[in-house]
């Protein structure tokens, strides 16, 4: 999943959009995917970023409308996003303002990133898919970070595969751990 917001602050900031797939069995099952308003102005340096301007969400649904129906899609379901404390901070925040519950584990790619590809100078998502040969056709947009992230999460998963690491806890484990513990082969 991931999301867009006015800023970088899950306390001030506001959620202009959020885009989320159901990743099954190696393959895409269910997508989520909707602008919202923020009810504040988007920052130019924002709409530079992302693309998403005012306009665009001036008739969207506000994050309280869309937390019931995200948190339905999203279940118990392990959330899994590039820099996902971020992404999760932010909707966590917002299911406590509409009075919700959002418990869900997170798993992070970046940090996965951290392990699995030590030498990449950056671990940002964009040098992460240039690394690997996957385009993101819109950065910065929702759904297309999205589905660049299953991209990249697909290919972690057959390297932890490899390395043994193919339950969903121990997945978790390893993205806590401590880098210089694993040594993975580079891919």
């Amino acid at each position: 999943m991931d999301i867009e917001t006015t800023g970088l602050s899950k306390h001030y900031h506001k959620i202009t959009e959020i885009a989320a797939v159901k990743y099954e069995n190696n393959e895409i099952v269910d997508k989520f995917e909707t602008l919202i308003n923020p009810q504040t102005s988007i920052p130019s340096f924002i709409t530079r970023l992302t693309g998403i301007t005012n306009e665009m969400v001036s008739n969207a649904p506000t994050i309280d409308k869309i937390m019931p129906h995200f948190l339905k899609f999203v279940g118990d379901s392990v959330i899994v996003a590039h820099n996902a404390t971020f992404d999760h901070g932010f909707l966590a925040k917002n299911a406590e303002r509409a009075g919700l519950n959002f418990p869900n584990k997170r798993l992070c790619t970046r940090k996965l990133a951290n392990r699995l590809l030590p030498q990449l100078p950056s671990k940002k998502l964009s040098m992460i898919c240039y690394h690997l040969g996957i385009k993101n056709k819109q950065e910065h947009r929702a759904m297309t970070d999205v589905l660049a992230t299953v991209e990249v999460f697909s290919k972690f998963l057959e390297e932890l595969d490899f390395m043994g690491i193919n339950e969903q806890e121990h997945i978790i484990k390893f993205e806590k751990s401590s880098i210089k513990k694993y040594k993975p082969n580079n891919f």
